[in-house]
């Protein structure tokens, strides 16, 4: 009833309101206030050590806050144990028994709660049916393979319907592959569950494929938060356009602007002179990297620039051989976005 009253009321489903922590002398998450809305995939990304971890950690209730408050639902829990909280939490490492099932790691918050058997053997096999593991049920943990535990993982937190679902880096261990695959099936699971994925990563495709919205961590601060594509194409300042992709910084008449390399182009003739904004280089280093060549283009008026290129025609050789060539660089104006000046840091009294 409380959580129906709260949902009515528009409350988000986590709310951190000033919250700040503390190792020591030693600031992880300095009065952090942030939102997070019912059934949305949200995703805190930053650097190690950023304090995005620590967030999630007392979100999940592992962690109390030295100020502030942690709310779910609309009701305050920064003082709530976790096991009383309406969370549960993935982990990188699983966090599996490996004496047990399939079915019995599954079943296993079902039989804390003493819900009946049969009922915790059918949720059970809708959670595994959910994940793609139906009629693993008897297999031991020991025989799968990361991919197959990490959704054993999954299925074990989506078991118990959590209103909020805390995911701490669970693709980390993943080869490449793998972690594309399942980065596409939690974000259709979390669409077909219908509940709150918080998802903690240092990975900026990851973020920008994934999420709803996301926040951008750094030294236990939020410098951004918005929809991937907004942060992308307009980063709050200075760090946020290096740390979420790849960005070049230029002045441009007294301003620092942000452009994508992906938007610089390489001008092959003169007639593209008026429509772009153009400088002149060397190609300094050309990286190949099978659907794209980046190059790097040392300026003669100072400073370089980073310049992706699709290989629709141009061969590793060909791409290769461009090291050493001058060239004309240009990009359109709307494609350069001028950094806002930072705000002063405010100091503690």
């Amino acid at each position: 009833m409380a959580r129906q009253e709260a949902e009515a009321a528009g409350a988000p489903a986590v709310r951190l309101a000033g919250v700040r922590k503390l190792y020591g002398d030693v600031v992880a998450v300095d009065r952090v206030e942030l939102g997070i809305e019912r059934d949305e995939f949200f995703t805190m990304l930053g650097p190690s050590g950023s304090g995005k971890t620590t967030c999630l950690r007392m979100i999940a209730g592992f962690e109390r806050p030295d100020e502030g408050a942690i709310e779910l639902n609309g009701r305050d829990v920064t003082s709530v144990p976790p096991f009383e909280r309406d969370v549960n939490t993935v982990f990188q490492d699983y966090a599996l028994f490996p004496h047990m099932s399939v079915g019995e790691n599954v079943e296993y918050g079902l039989r804390i709660k003493k819900v009946p058997k049969d009922e915790r053997r059918r949720r059970a096999a809708e959670a595994l049916e959910l994940v793609r593991l139906s009629g693993y049920e008897g297999r031991r943990t020991t025989q799968l393979s990361g991919g197959q535990r990490q959704r054993v993982a999954l299925a074990r937190a989506l078991v118990n319907r959590p209103a909020v679902l805390l995911l701490d880096e669970p693709l980390g261990a993943l080869d490449l592959k793998l972690r594309q695959q399942m980065q596409h099936e939690l974000r259709t699971i979390q669409g077909e569950v219908g509940i709150t994925f918080v998802y903690v990563t240092h990975d900026q495709e990851e973020a920008l494929t994934m999420s709803d919205r996301l926040a951008v961590f750094n030294d236990g601060r939020i410098e951004q938060v918005g929809a991937p594509a907004e942060v992308y194409e307009h980063p709050a300042n200075e760090f946020v356009a290096g740390f979420v992709g790849v960005s070049n910084i230029v002045e441009r008449d007294g301003r620092r602007v942000t452009i994508r390399p992906e938007k610089v182009r390489i001008l092959d003739t003169l007639d593209h002179a008026g429509e772009f904004e153009v400088e002149q280089g060397r190609i300094t280093e050309v990286s190949y990297l099978g659907m794209v060549t980046r190059f790097v283009v040392q300026l003669d008026n100072g400073g370089e620039l980073q310049v992706v290129r699709q290989n629709l025609e141009m061969s590793s050789q060909e791409a290769l051989e461009q090291r050493g060539r001058r060239v004309r660089v240009g990009w359109a104006g709307e494609h350069a976005y001028a950094i806002p000046e930072a705000a002063p840091i405010e100091e503690d009294s």
